[in-house]
Formats: C-alpha cells, structure tokens, sequence
C-alpha cells in the first residue's frame, strides 16, 4: 500500500517518551485516515468518562490518504479528542501547510498523550522529534508566540499549529490556528492542547510520499488547476460569502441569536464589501492549491487589524454579524482578528455573545451579571469588548461564557436554557435549521454537534441533482421538507459530505465524485469505489456514535433547541417552522439507514456489516 508513511507519532508529555506505531494495512484500509483514525484511538486506548481537560485525554493531529500529496486540495488535516465543550467525540479540522508538512516529516498522525509539568511544544524536523521549552512562549499571542520560534529555530517556511492566550485559559471552545492564520475551530481542541501545556507543534519536513501512481496523480491535479475556474466560481473569486445577500432574502441567515426576521443591512457585512472598501491585501492559500480561497484583510480605523490573522470568512461575518445584529463590517474584521490571535472559536464565540445579548434584552441579566457591559443587538463596541475578554478569561462574566452556552444557561438559570442555540454543548453553526431542515437534522444527530460542513445543504442538493446522480439521490425535495424522504437525502448525501474528513481533502475544490475515488486509487493502489467510500464513512459514523454512548449520550441528546419549534415573528421564514414530531419521524428513519435501532444504539448486525464485530464490547449493556 502507498500514499501512506505507515508510521505514527506518539508523544507522551507526562513521561516525555516519544515513539513511534506501525499499523497494519488493515487499518488503512478500515479506516483511511482523518475522523477514522481519530475516533478508533480515543474509543480503544481511552477509559470511559476521563475529564476533556485532564492527563488522561488524548489529542490526535490526524492526516487523510491524500493529505501531503502533489493534488489540489491535498493540505487538509483533522484534530481531534474528547471535546471539553460537549464531553462528547470532538473534532475539527483546518487547512494551510501544517497536515502536509506532518506527512513530510514522516508521519499519518501525531497522537498527543499525558500533560507536560511546565508549557512545552514539540518539534520535528523529519523523523526527529524534540519536547521544548515554551515557558518564555506562553501567554503570547498565536503569531508572537510562531514568530518566536521560527527566528529562535532560524528555519524559513516552519509549519505550526499553536494556541494562544484562549486555549491556554481553558476557553472551552478554543481553536488550534495552523499556520496562524487557518482555524481548526470547532469542539474545544485548543482547550485541550492547553490543558496539557502544548503551546505549539512546530513542523520542518522534506520527505515527499509515495503514490501507487505518481503519473496519474500529476494528470488529475493538472487537469483540476486548468480548468476549476471553469467548473465554478466558487470559492476562488470571492472565498465564502457571497451569497449572503441572497441568504438574508430567503430565510438563511441567522439573526439575533436566530430569533429571526429581517436584515436589510447585510450588504454592508457581505464579503464583497471587503472587496469593494479596498480591504483586501492578500490572497493566501493552502499546500498545493490553486483556488486561493482565503483572504487577509488591513483596517486601520476605527479598529486596526493585523492581515496576519486572515479575514473572515461567511460562518464569522454572520457568526458576529447579523446574528449579533452587527451591520458594521471593520467590527467584524476585528473580532475574527481577536478570535485567531487569542485562539477562540469565531462562531461560539459569536453565538455566546448573541446569547448574552438577548438575555441581557429579555432582562435575564442586568449589568450586575455581566461585569457592568450593556449588552445590546447591534452594538458594536460591545461585541469586540466582550470578545477580547471571552479571549482573555477577563472578568466573572465573560469567563462564564467561555464556558459555551450549555453551561452558561445552566448556571444563569432563570430561563436562560431557552435562548442557548446549541446542541450536545456545542454553538449551533451559520445555517438556519428551519430554512434547511436536514442540516437540521443533522445538527441534531451529528456525533461531535452541529458541523455544518459535514451536513447537507438542502436547497443546494435539491437545485443540482445532476451533481448527485452516482449517489443516486432520486428527487428535488424541498428545503423546507422535513421527512423521511429527507432523512434518505441526509442518508445518502451526507455520508458522502463527510468523506473529506477521512480523506485529508479539501471540500471546496470541484472534484467530481469519481475523480475523488480515482484520486484515493492512484494514491494508495487500493481498489476504490463509491460503495467503499461511503462504508469508510459509515465504519466512522457508527464508532462515533458508540464512543458516544459510552460517554453516557442518548437519543434524548439528538434534538435542535425548542426556538426552532416556533417561527419567527416577521421575515422570510415566518410561519415557518422545524416540527418536533417530524423530527421525531425523520430521526427514527435516519437511525435504522445507518443500522442502529429505535434508540439510535448500533445493532449488532450492523456491526457485522460493517466489519466492526470488535466493537460489539463497546455497546452499552442493556443493548
């Protein structure tokens, strides 16, 4: 088998022993890489219910088949541990150069184990790995604290994944920035690089992969960096969020902590708007790739931001924007500039403070609660005051909040629940459930909470069944059904939007279906189909779920806030609404496509089915 290192790196920082696994083909071949890796290591080398932020958790940089190989796409990498935002399976995942430098430094993987006695990073130049001091480098921001290394190591082009001041104080959403710039951002990663007193991973490699077929490989990424600009404009002509505009219009974008109703500002917040006021000083990009999605941005006034932290992309402008009711563009620069150099999740922290903010509206709290902020929708000033604090732990208030808004709301008491947009924990994402009723539905039953781009986006699927004939979605259904037939669509589409997960492969760039599962075969040699795609996913999907149940999680947990139950008062979705008892309905079929019975627990059949007779031991005991 090619494509592979066959080799993983395993730091233990409690000992300070570094070593090194060889699995067998076996396991890529069940597994493949990314969540799959991830999520067999957490659930057969970890006891059940340790503490997220304690010794015993285990983080995981895990890279796909295609991770580091000379493709289009090819930079991507999953981060992943028992998340201390959801005590459930977490992950994210985060494009730039450091997955493809893990590789080139001779590796699938890095598992992460114990917790340092004092701040340390590690580093690797090729197959040589070093524990290091960063006492001097803790309580930095992310780009001081890679600066600082890289003129200390005197090496040009060093690949990092780091956290800053917000993973360090235990923010339960913290990010790991790669490359400074490319957030891994969702489930708390970054709090638990900080509980172990990993400052940073720093990267130097120059072993290039083997291909099974190395000719091939260079046609496909020749022919994709020919012709993507003629396949869509998507994203390379605007990055993400263009079509916001259209979103406020139709129903999609969450505003005021999704309450709902309209926006008629959300022009001055849209992507373009970058473009147009001359924002825009760079286009970055990620390994290997043509399309440049990504953006930096300089503002000097009234709030100056470093280009160095990127710009926002859609799920920050709406995370700080409308759903904060914030119309003003240089406020929501700058928060996704103190999110990336503290390290926080741009869209929990978003959400929590919109969360504050109605609460604060509704009388629920009063500036006795909230270290004497007024927090109101729209305030811009308010907005980055609290983010920059939620960054730094400062304050009884915003310390709270860094805790997500599960626990908030629990400790607030006095109702707050009923405003806390979550599920399992974690913040619900940029994309209104009651406008794409199966990303709802995926929101709800997802194992590491409400992804948004491992969901459907059903308008999208239902517009453009062409692109879906190999997975054979069989109808336009619309965005706004909720129903079995849009549990099959979530079925069948959603396996496959979470195949870059396990690939190592960017979900931007215009694969066709086909090409991807070439693209694994010329890689690696294996024999590769859409059949054996979508099993990969499914083996994944259901260990998730298993490592799930043994953290003590239900069917009861697979539900969508109650405000979704209701519509909004004015706007494009009033009248609308996410039905509790379809919900029900669509879950139930859902559950028994993907094998598991009436109470979302795997059967042993499926099981079977899937390869995964060992995991029989991990099924709770009343199954």
């Amino acid at each position: 088998m090619k494509g592979y290192t066959k080799t993983i790196l395993r730091v233990n920082l409690t000992t300070g022993k570094i070593s090194e696994d060889h699995p067998d083909d076996a396991f890529y071949t069940h597994f493949l890489g990314g969540t799959g890796f991830i999520v067999h290591t957490l659930l057969t080398e970890m006891a059940p219910n340790v503490d997220p932020l304690g010794e015993d958790n285990k983080l995981i940089f895990a890279l796909g088949p295609v991770t580091g190989h000379k493709v289009p796409g090819s930079g991507r990498n999953v981060v992943g541990a028992k998340s201390p935002l959801t005590n459930a399976y977490g992950e994210a995942e985060a494009g730039g150069f450091f997955g493809a430098e893990l590789r080139r430094c001779g590796y699938d993987a890095l598992i992460v184990e114990g917790k340092a006695a004092q701040p340390v990073y590690i580093l690797a130049r090729n197959n040589q790995v070093e524990i290091k001091d960063a006492q001097h480098l803790w309580g930095l921001d992310v780009a001081d604290a890679v600066n600082k290394v890289q003129d200390e190591l005197e090496i040009k082009a060093l690949r990092t994944a780091a956290i800053g001041p917000g993973g360090e104080q235990l923010v339960r959403y913290a990010s790991v920035q790669n490359d400074v710039m490319h957030s891994a951002g969702r489930t708390g990663m970054g709090a638990v690089m900080g509980s172990k007193n990993l400052k940073l991973v720093a990267l130097k490699g120059s072993i290039d992969p083997p291909a099974h077929d190395t000719e091939k490989v260079q046609e496909l990424s020749k022919w994709m960096t020919a012709n993507y600009k003629k396949i869509t404009e998507f994203p390379w002509k605007w990055g993400t969020g263009p079509t916001m505009v259209k979103y406020e219009q139709t129903g999609n974008m969450p505003i005021n902590n999704f309450k709902g109703g309209p926006f008629p500002t959300i022009a001055n917040i849209a992507v373009q708007a970058m473009f147009e006021k001359g924002y825009i000083v760079k286009r970055p990009t990620c390994y290997r790739c043509p399309l440049k999605c990504k953006r930096s941005v300089r503002v000097e006034t009234p709030w100056n931001s470093d280009p160095a932290y990127g710009a926002p992309q859609y799920e920050t402008l709406v995370a700080f924007g409308c759903n904060c009711g914030v119309d003003n563009l240089e406020a929501v620069i700058k928060a996704n500039e103190i999110c990336n150099r503290y390290s926080i999740d741009t869209i929990s922290t978003g959400v929590a403070i919109s969360f504050a903010m109605e609460l604060f509206e509704e009388g629920i709290l009063t500036t006795a609660d909230t270290d004497g902020m007024t927090l109101r929708f729209g305030d811009a000033e308010a907005m980055l005051t609290l983010t920059e604090k939620i960054g730094k732990r400062e304050g009884t208030f915003a310390t709270l909040l860094g805790e997500g808004v599960k626990i908030a709301a629990e400790r607030i008491g006095k109702g707050a629940m009923e405003y806390a947009m979550h599920v399992k924990g974690e913040e619900i994402a940029m994309h209104e459930p009651r406008y794409k009723q199966g990303m709802g539905l995926h929101y709800s039953v997802h194992a590491s909470g409400p992804d948004h781009v491992a969901g459907i986006h059903d308008e999208k699927v239902a517009s453009n069944l062409p692109a879906w004939e190999e997975i054979d979605v069989p109808e336009e259904i619309s965005n706004l059904e909720l129903s079995p037939r849009k549990a099959r669509m979530l079925y069948q589409v959603g396996l496959w939007r979470q195949l870059c997960n396990y690939l190592g492969l960017c979900a931007f760039i215009p694969y066709k279906k086909k090409q991807i599962g070439d693209l694994v075969e010329y890689i690696t040699g294996m024999k590769m189909s859409h059949w054996r795609l979508m099993k990969t996913v499914e083996r994944g999907i259901t260990l998730c779920r298993l490592f799930n149940l043994r953290e003590g999680f239900t069917k009861a947990d697979d539900v969508l806030p109650k405000r979704f139950n209701t519509s909004p008062e004015s706007g494009p979705l009033k009248g609308v609404t996410y039905d509790p008892s379809k919900h029900e309905d669509s879950r139930e079929v859902y559950y028994q496509m993907l094998g598991w019975d009436g109470e979302g627990v795997p059967t042993r059949g499926r099981l079977v089915e899937l390869n995964l007779e060992w995991a029989e031991q991990y099924l709770p005991k009343s199954a």
